[in-house]
């Protein structure tokens, strides 16, 4: 997974089968692909928890008693090509354009 520097809102995302498709030419975060991810109904997801560190030595970390979850839109198949970006990433701003993508209109529903 090729993650373009200093951008946000899953621009300049994209996925790769080998090292050697990534553009050397602009910063980019590379991340290692896990084959075998933890799923939620099928789903891969991604979890943030937001922490305050205060001190680090001692360490002291306060966690912030709420988070967020990202889901993928569509169910996860490593059978399927990578080029399915709504299968292997998270980011809302990806999702959100899938004809799957379930949109939640009740905050209490969350």
């Amino acid at each position: 997974i090729v993650k373009a520097n200093a951008l946000s809102r899953g621009r300049g995302i994209y996925l790769i089968d080998s090292p050697a498709q990534v553009n050397m030419e602009s910063p980019c975060v590379v991340s290692k692909y896990i084959s075998n991810p933890l799923l939620i109904n099928g789903h891969k997801f991604d979890l943030r928890l937001y922490v305050l560190v205060t001190s680090f030595d001692p360490l002291r970390i306060y966690l912030y008693k709420e988070g967020l979850a990202r889901f993928c839109s569509e169910k996860y198949n490593l059978d399927k090509p990578l080029k399915n970006k709504f299968m292997h990433l998270t980011n809302y701003s990806i999702n959100k354009k899938n004809s799957k993508y379930v949109k939640n209109v009740d905050e209490d529903d969350a």
